[in-house]
């Protein structure tokens, strides 16, 4: 079932290994597929070179499995939530990469300081609220708080990110923790000035309609 997705989902997972996103067990991506609605989430504790295509698992939106043996990610209802909420997501990105992350244990959030967080992402990187692990709240607060960036810093806890694809939202993760490294260490050297909103919204736009080939 759904051999393409859990195609994509798996090369998704496996990119966060290889881009050092995530250690050991810990991180997670999902699709949602548009026909369906069915969700394919990572498998729970598994290391990822023990993972492989047809173990990721299927899950309805309700949560049910549709189709694996294993049981799916602990973080599975954060997605699910979100997927409900936002009828325009398919992708979805979970890590607690180690400079984005920081800021979240910090419980900052990541403000315009470079021409790459206005292209990429169009406002700062927003700041969620501490949530327990497991059922929606984090869902919950990732809704409230993420307005119209693919990426989030959950205080306490690590980062989010939403696409209109898997890998929309797996290239948010990766340039999360790339602007929060360099943010990181521009912030050791002095205090960065913010990019004036009308001049974030200019670069966005332009990155969004002329970058990258059409």
């Amino acid at each position: 079932m759904l051999e393409k997705l859990r195609q994509i989902v798996y090369d998704g997972n496996m990119l966060l290994l290889k881009t050092g996103l995530v250690a050991w067990t810990s991180g997670n991506v999902s699709g949602r597929d548009p026909v369906t609605g069915y969700v394919v989430i990572k498998p729970s504790g598994m290391r990822y070179e023990d993972l492989a295509p047809q173990n990721m698992v299927v899950l309805d939106p309700q949560g049910r499995i549709v189709e694996g043996k294993l049981q799916p990610s602990v973080d599975a209802q954060t997605h699910l939530y979100v997927y409900y909420h936002r009828s325009d997501i398919m992708g979805m990105v979970h890590t607690h990469s180690p400079f984005a992350t920081a800021f979240a244990a910090a419980g900052k959030s990541i403000p315009v300081y470079l021409t790459a967080i206005a292209d990429e992402f169009g406002e700062a990187i927003p700041l969620g609220a501490y949530a327990r692990i497991g059922e929606e709240e984090i869902g919950q607060e990732i809704i409230r708080s993420i307005g119209t960036s693919p990426s989030i810093l959950m205080k306490n806890h690590g980062v989010f990110t939403i696409g209109i694809s898997v890998m929309a939202a797996v290239k948010a993760a990766v340039m999360t923790e790339d602007v929060a490294r360099t943010v990181f260490y521009a912030l050791q050297i002095g205090q960065p000035d913010e990019i004036p909103a009308d001049e974030v919204h200019r670069g966005h736009k332009r990155y969004i309609e002329k970058y990258g080939q059409k």
